[in-house]
């Protein structure tokens, strides 16, 4: 069983103390599993599952949105969203760092026969009002069509600003396009920005929302929008093969995360914050924070050695390079922080 906060860390199902490879790896406790096996159900694709619907207008309701609907996946979810907001042959403008067009298979192009204009972003991975407008093409039939702009917030753990995110929204909605938001780790960005759902979610059209990361469910990720772009994204959802039947044993686990975990996401940044004071003290390489992401590149390059010595001492950590990616999450107790703190430690102290 998953345990958070003063409790002792117990090791997961991959038999370790410390999971910091990603917040994915989270799991449900007790708690939220009591909340899946009492959930209320029906079939999902008649509309008739209660636990769904309630999900769905929770989140539209947090966000500011007309409606929602639930998704099995984050990468799906986003394919739907640019499904819904564009056309075969129209182009979206989005972040040359963003995890639509790095880390989901161009899904958008393969799919749904989208181009990807990938842009460069500023230091913080904001997309600037300059680079959007330089990117938007003519409307000649020589060129794709762009019709959408994609933001993303967190991205690779930084926190942009409202003022950016606002800054270019606007410059997106003048221009006569739409604008989505990946915000698969949308409660970490507001907890680090420390303001309301709406805030952030004013400056999109449609929200992906995941919640199997930081917040602990199992699955599922929450798309939200209007009324008809929900429609059409739902009807999406049936051509990707993403529809489900009972799916409130899903959703149930969401609510639960809504209602009892989103508190704990400060915790998860104050010990990124530890993670990365302790390796900066040891001088043991370059270190980069960003809300619940501490990324580190070892002095001495020796990556696989440093993984083996890690593991070793019960802590598991990514095999990127040059800098290794360690993401704190609910499941990584104050314990399992000592843990990796005291492996760092006893590594760079060899000869």
């Amino acid at each position: 069983m998953s345990l958070y906060g003063g409790m002792t860390a117990t090791p997961g199902s991959n038999g370790c103390l410390c999971d910091l490879r990603s917040d994915t790896m989270t799991g449900p406790d007790a708690a939220m599993y009591e909340a899946m096996t009492s959930a209320s159900v029906g079939d999902d694709v008649y509309g008739e599952d209660p636990t769904v619907t309630t999900l769905e207008h929770r989140l539209a309701e947090m966000l500011g949105k007309e409606a929602a609907v639930f998704f099995p996946t984050g990468t799906q979810s986003n394919l739907a969203a640019v499904m819904a907001h564009c056309g075969r042959g129209d182009e979206i403008i989005i972040g040359n760092s963003y995890h639509i067009y790095c880390d989901e298979a161009a899904g958008v192009s393969v799919l749904a026969g989208v181009s990807m204009n990938a842009v460069p972003t500023d230091e913080n991975g904001a997309l600037t009002p300059e680079t959007i407008t330089g990117a938007i093409k003519a409307d000649d039939p020589h060129y794709a069509r762009t019709r959408l702009v994609c933001l993303e917030n967190t991205v690779g753990g930084q926190v942009i600003s409202l003022d950016k995110m606002a800054a270019a929204a606007k410059t997106a909605r003048s221009a006569g396009l739409s604008v989505h938001l990946d915000g698969a780790r949308f409660f970490n960005a507001i907890t680090a920005l420390d303001c309301g759902a709406k805030d952030l979610a004013d400056c999109a059209d449609s929200v992906s929302v995941c919640m199997s990361k930081g917040l602990g469910a199992p699955v599922g990720s929450v798309l939200v929008g209007s009324h008809a772009l929900i429609s059409q994204a739902r009807r999406n959802r049936k051509i990707l093969g993403g529809a489900m039947r009972q799916a409130g044993v899903l959703a149930a686990a969401a609510l639960h995360a809504l209602d009892h975990n989103l508190p704990d996401l400060a915790r998860d940044h104050a010990n990124a914050s530890r993670l990365a004071a302790a390796l900066n003290k040891l001088q043991a390489g370059d270190v980069r924070l960003g809300s619940n992401m501490v990324f580190f590149t070892p002095r001495d390059g020796l990556h696989d050695k440093l993984r083996a010595h890690m593991a070793d001492a019960g802590v598991r950590i990514g095999g990127q390079s040059p800098a290794i990616r360690m993401v704190l999450h609910r499941d990584v107790s104050d314990e399992g922080v000592d843990a990796a703190l005291a492996a760092f430690e006893s590594y760079f102290a060899m000869p």
